[in-house]
């Protein structure tokens, strides 16, 4: 948060809560910063309805933007009450829609919200400075509804149209979050985050009127941040069939190898893999709907002794240990 006010409301909140290298338009080479002048809330509201209710009181206190060139795109990862309720404290977004379809303002469109945190696309960082960040109550790796897609896809597109941002430049938080050091990754890294994931998915964005997409990550590109998350990458850049060949890559490279994981370690059997073992690559995890553009996550079983622990496991956080 930019201000102690901001941060103090933030954590009570939260303890409340739970290329164009290969394609013209790639890092948003097309997205031309917009003119910020449109200070009213009369435009939105002739085309959508947009309620007040939860309208932020940090939006008179927010800066102005000087541009707009990204639509940022967000899975709360709560239900909707508890994330309205922290939207609004915080100011953590331009708008809400939820499950119903009801689209909620919490910061005014031309001001600054604090969505994007750590960001950083096509060499621009902090991107609360030129973004528009639309919260979506739901959960990066489940499917959304026909009315919250419809309600999405009318905001976006009015807001695509009132400050002339192309689709590619339409993008979700998993795209431009970033990451600095750590005990695993000694670089500047892309895979912080998976929020918003599911929009990068070719058949939602469809659904919500997107006829393109980023082609590759213009900053792993420029070698400005490094691909830390394959599976992540796969489903923002992939198609399905590649995301299927990623899965089964990691269950070949880590089915009952020594593993240890926030703290446990063990030998790692995972979960749904046909007779406990990797079945030759292919993953034998029923095809839900839900599944069909991306697979689910890998869920092991740390096995020490007597003592089991099922576990999801997220690429690169856990690694196989050094000890065989």
């Amino acid at each position: 948060m930019k201000n102690n006010r901001a941060g103090v409301l933030c954590l009570v909140a939260s303890f409340a809560l739970g290329v164009s290298a290969l394609m013209t338009g790639a890092g948003c080479n097309n997205c031309k910063p917009a003119d910020a002048a449109f200070s009213g809330r009369a435009s939105d509201e002739s085309a959508l309805n947009v309620s007040n209710i939860h309208l932020s009181p940090s939006d008179n206190k927010r800066k102005r933007r000087s541009s707009t060139e990204l639509i940022v795109l967000h899975t709360t990862e709560a239900p909707a009450r508890s994330s309205l309720n922290k939207l609004s404290e915080c100011g953590e977004a331009h708008y809400c829609v939820t499950e119903e379809g009801t689209v909620y303002r919490i910061v005014d469109r031309d001001r600054e919200a604090f969505h994007a945190g750590r960001s950083l696309w096509n060499g621009k960082e902090d991107l609360d400075r030129i973004s528009i960040g639309i919260a979506c109550v739901g959960y990066h790796d489940k499917d959304m509804g026909s009315a919250q897609l419809s309600a999405i896809r009318g905001l976006v597109k009015e807001l695509q149209r009132m400050y002339n941002i192309p689709d590619e430049c339409v993008v979700s938080h998993a795209h431009v979050a970033y990451g600095t050091p750590n005990r695993w990754q000694k670089e500047n890294h892309r895979g912080r985050k998976r929020c918003g994931m599911l929009f990068a998915k070719p058949d939602v964005r469809r659904q919500i009127g997107l006829e393109r997409r980023p082609e590759a990550d213009p900053d792993v590109l420029a070698k400005r941040l490094v691909a830390d998350d394959d599976y992540l990458q796969r489903i923002l850049y992939g198609n399905v069939r590649e995301w299927w060949r990623v899965v089964a890559e990691m269950r070949l490279a880590v089915e009952r190898q020594p593993y240890r994981c926030g703290g446990r370690s063990g030998t790692l059997h995972l979960l749904g893999s046909a007779g406990g073992a990797a079945g030759g690559g292919t993953p034998a995890l029923p095809v839900r709907r839900a599944e069909r553009d991306a697979p689910p996550p890998l869920m092991g079983t740390i096995v020490k002794g007597q003592s089991r622990a099922i576990l999801p496991i997220r690429f690169p956080r856990c690694r196989a240990s050094s000890a065989h």
